[in-house]
This record gives C-alpha cells, structure tokens and sequence, in this order.
C-alpha cells in the first residue's frame, strides 16, 4: 500500500491572502498577515516592497463584510500604497462592483484579484507617500514582528508575549 498525500486548496481569505501574496513576492515585496497597527486596527496583510514603501491589503471575501467595513479608511494613515484584494470566480462581480463606488476611494485604493495559487492587480493602487518619521516607526514595528515571529517558529518553547502585536 502506498501513502498518498492530499493537497487541500485553501479557501476563502487564506486563499486570497496566499494568491496576494505569491503575486507580491514575484515583485519583491514581502508581506505578513495579520499585523496590527499603532491605533488597534488589524491589516490583513502589510508588506514592505524594495524601496521602502509600506503596502496594506484588506481581504473581502463577503459582499456583507465589505459594505458593513466602515473602519478601513483607518489603514491609510499607516500606508504608501492601499489595495482590495478579493477571490476570482463567478461571484467576484458582487465584490468588485461597489469597489468602484466613491465611498471605497477608487482613485486612491487598488484591486487585486486572487485565488489560493496567484492573483492579479486588476486596478493599481496610487501612492499616498508617508512622512519619513511615520515610515521609519511602521518599518521598524514591521521588522521586529517579523523577527518575533520567526524567533516562535524556531523557538516553539519561547515565552509567548504580545509585544507590539
């Protein structure tokens, strides 16, 4: 008998989150999901890309969890570049749609496209530079998560603390 390994595609906004994030490697930016900002909120994914500028995602995977989101506009004070990401399919007419709208900031905010394996920007985002002192606080929070992250990967012992997190 032979064993048989079975690979399960991601789902809903880990399937994004992981298309997105392929589709930002290939561009030399990094991103980390999860990260949460000086005034409490969450990001989906913020990444960093070769010249310094700091790029958000807000994954949508739901047409009611995007009409009801009245606390993004909170991100864009952490961030040169903004973008929507959500899944390709059938359905994704229902997300994009009220993207277009003024209330989601189309001249400001970007589109990405994305299934669990790439992704595709459908609408670029436009770059709302930081000052140097907000840019320089977020690179540094951005890098020492990544390290503290990395640091409970290799170390599953280590005392586990919400530093900055």
């Amino acid at each position: 008998m032979t064993d048989q390994l079975t690979t399960i595609a991601p789902e809903g906004a880990f399937a994004v989150a992981r298309g997105v994030t392929r589709l930002f490697y290939r561009h030399d930016i990094m991103m980390m999901p999860e990260v949460t900002l000086r005034n409490n909120r969450r990001t989906d994914l913020m990444g960093i890309d070769a010249k310094g500028q700091i790029i958000v995602v807000e994954i949508k995977v739901a047409r009611g969890d995007l009409l009801g989101d009245n606390k993004w506009p909170e991100y864009l004070d952490y961030c040169d570049k903004f973008y929507w990401a959500v899944p390709a399919g059938d359905d994704s007419g229902q997300l994009i749609d009220p993207l277009a709208g003024e209330a989601f900031l189309p001249e400001r905010t970007g589109l990405i496209i994305a299934d669990a394996y790439d992704a595709e920007i459908a609408r670029p985002a436009a770059t709302q530079t930081l000052a140097p002192a907000r840019r320089k606080v977020e690179t540094l929070r951005l890098s020492r998560l990544a390290m503290r992250r990395l640091t409970r990967v290799r170390d599953s012992d280590m005392e586990q603390r919400n530093l900055d997190e």
